[in-house]
């Protein structure tokens, strides 16, 4: 029975050493990995480590952890950062413009500091439904017409916890917008739309909003296209603004647009060219050709009335005068001075006509009538004493 106990023990001892040997192997060897790649992790260790699910119920379960209540009485500081994936959309007649975005949002909160629990790992990438347990800015676009963070196939909501404290909120959001269009200089022209965003619960006594401190905090993440608009200049800026219950930091992002203009070149202003220069043929017909003449102008006025028309059903209706309207108008006086030019050319010829056909009437005029023996008129006017009758002194 001792010797039993002994080779047990002596067993035991030299599997616990197998085993202690081949762990400190796999993790020098994981050590090494670690060190070798480039990435935001830190080693991953495997003893006497806290595992993802272990930190957070520690951080939030029994520490009197409060979701409503702000980490930090000096007031918090949230860093945003926005990356454009796509610009949908610019709609003219409701004055908006949809994209979908990525929205980077940073802050420290000191309760979360979780580097005494030694994580197994460095940083914990955690579910959404996490977030609904931590306090956070309640920001948001303040001027959208629509926003909504895309939930296909599932919530995209991606929270991540650094070991001091920082939370880092990402959300992938489609956003409507208002865009402030100009359209004096159409179709030559740049177009502006914003976006306004802010915490909607907090003002900057409690919450201060700040840009990210990079170069460019509001980027696109690949070349917008748009079938007609280019992408001019993106900037970002930051106000305060007052409200009723303090001052509130905002955040703006101004994203300016330039048209394409070759699609109204082709459809309007070449197009317009020719429609003068056609009814300028009427002028080579002649001034009596006065049917053909009138067919070319009208149709000319008709279709460039027609052209107007096409173009501006896609525009909002405005008070003002612009770019296109302007060559449009100008367009049309040529060929009403045409057609106008054609009535003078018309009435004068019809004088002349008139005054032809008088001349001509009075030069082939007989002066010989019906007095007997072909008496002519002047032999008539000294022969035959007024009331006179020829006919019967003929007979007789």
């Amino acid at each position: 029975m001792k010797w039993t106990t002994i080779v047990t023990s002596w067993l035991i001892t030299v599997i616990r050493a197998v085993i202690d040997h081949d762990y400190n192997s796999l993790e020098d060897d994981t050590m090494e990995i670690s060190h070798s790649s480039e990435h935001l992790y830190k080693p991953m260790r495997f003893r006497n480590c806290t595992r993802d699910t272990d930190v957070i119920d520690r951080l939030l379960n029994g520490t009197g952890y409060n979701k409503f209540r702000i980490p930090q009485d000096e007031g918090m500081t949230v860093y945003v950062e926005i990356w454009i994936q796509a610009i949908t959309s610019i709609d003219e007649l409701t004055n908006d413009f949809e994209m979908d975005i990525y929205i980077t949002e940073k802050w420290l909160d000191p309760a979360l500091n979780f580097e005494r629990l030694s994580p197994c790992k460095g940083n914990l990438s955690l579910n959404h439904q996490v977030l609904d347990r931590l306090w956070t800015p309640n920001s948001c676009f303040v001027n959208s017409k629509v926003a909504q963070i895309h939930d296909s196939p599932f919530r995209s909501v991606f929270l991540m916890l650094f070991p001091n404290g920082t939370v880092m909120v990402n959300y992938r959001v489609r956003v409507k917008g208002p865009c402030s269009l100009e359209l004096s200089n159409f179709p030559l022209d740049l177009q502006t739309c914003g976006l306004i965003y802010e915490s909607f619960n907090y003002n900057n006594q409690e919450v201060r909003m700040r840009w990210s401190a990079i170069d460019e905090p509001v980027q696109p993440m690949a070349a917008i296209v748009l079938p007609d608009f280019d992408l001019f200049k993106i900037s970002a800026n930051r106000k305060e603004e007052p409200y009723p219950a303090g001052m509130w930091d905002e955040l703006h992002v101004i994203i300016m647009f330039e048209r394409r203009f070759i699609w109204y070149f082709m459809q309007a202003y070449l197009p317009t060219y020719l429609t003068i220069f056609i009814s300028w043929v009427s002028f080579a017909l002649g001034p009596r050709a006065i049917p053909a003449r009138t067919m070319l102008g009208v149709n000319a006025l008709l279709a460039m009335i027609f052209q107007f028309g096409n173009i501006m059903r896609n525009l909002p209706r405005v008070s003002y005068i612009k770019a296109i309207d302007v060559w449009m108008l100008v367009s049309m006086t040529f060929i009403f001075c045409s057609l106008l030019e054609l009535a003078i050319v018309g009435y004068k010829v019809r004088d002349e006509s008139k005054v032809a056909n008088k001349a001509a009437s009075k030069r082939s005029k007989p002066l010989v009538d019906g007095s007997p023996r072909g008496t002519s008129l002047y032999e008539k006017r000294f022969m035959f004493p007024p009331g006179c009758n020829t006919s019967r002194s003929v007979t007789k």
